[in-house]
Parts: structure tokens; sequence; C-alpha cells
């Protein structure tokens, strides 16, 4: 605080002092030297994570390109291994037919071990309609038909 800050009457008369105003810039220099200074560190921690992110990136395509290459050579010995497959298949096919056809396993056709309980073939349902099954007399005593006994 200055003096003409507690005096008023030593600050002069006018609205547009030149006092107040060069008050007023250095107050508004501040502001924007703040602002400057907040925006620099933005701009450095852009800069960093930019960085970061080129880094990875790098990293990122290196991997893609050692994964291309196992895939040729695995793609490779696949074919190789396909073509060896199909060869042996040429050379030893009869013999595998022979040995599957000797060691097939033949039932006959509609024959069934029935004689565990839960295995017990079961004939077709009969369903009738609820007034010929009571007509039958299937339903039992009925007293009253609202009511289970």
């Amino acid at each position: 605080m200055t003096l003409t800050d507690l005096i008023p009457a030593l600050k002069g008369p006018g609205r547009r002092r030149a006092v107040d105003k060069v008050d007023e810039l250095r107050d508004e220099n501040r502001r924007l030297l703040t602002i400057v200074a907040g925006a620099d560190d933005a701009f450095a921690l852009l800069h960093q994570a930019l960085a970061e992110a080129r880094a990875k990136q790098a990293e990122a395509e290196e991997i893609v390109v050692k994964q291309l290459a196992d895939i040729d050579d695995l793609t490779t010995e696949r074919d190789g291994l396909l073509d060896e497959v199909l060869m042996f298949r040429a050379r030893f096919g009869a013999q595998l037919a022979a040995e599957a056809n000797a060691a097939a396993v033949t039932v006959p056709p509609m024959v069934r071990d029935t004689t565990a309980i839960e295995d017990q073939a079961t004939g077709p349902i009969y369903v009738r309609p609820l007034q010929e099954a009571a007509a039958a007399g299937l339903l039992g005593p009925v007293l009253d038909p609202g009511r289970v006994a």
C-alpha cells in the first residue's frame, strides 16, 4: 500500500487516472503471465504424453511385425505338415480302413438291452378326454368335481 492509496485526495481528479490504469495493467499482466505459465505446464505435459504414446506405438508396431513373422513361419510349417499328412493318408489309407472295419462294433438294429429297470421300454400313452375317463371309471370315486380328495 502506498501513501496515495491511504489518502484519496493525493490520487488526483478524474475517472481516468494514470496511476490507476498502470495498476490495472500490472494486475492484468500478472494474470496473463500466470495463464501463460499454466499453459506452458499443460503443453509440457501434453508433449510428454505424446512422446510416451509414440513410444508405445513403436513397441506395438514391433510386436506386430514379430507376430506377422511368426504367422508366416507357422503357415509354412502347417503347409508342410498338411502335405506330409496327405502323403501318409495316401500311403496308409487302405491299412487304416481295414483296421477300422476289423475293429468295428456292430449291433443289430432295434435291439436294446432292457434288463435294467430304467431301460424298460414304454408303451404308447392313451389320452382320453376327461368325460370319457370319468365314464370309463378311470378317475375313481369323485363326489365333488371342484374338490380334490
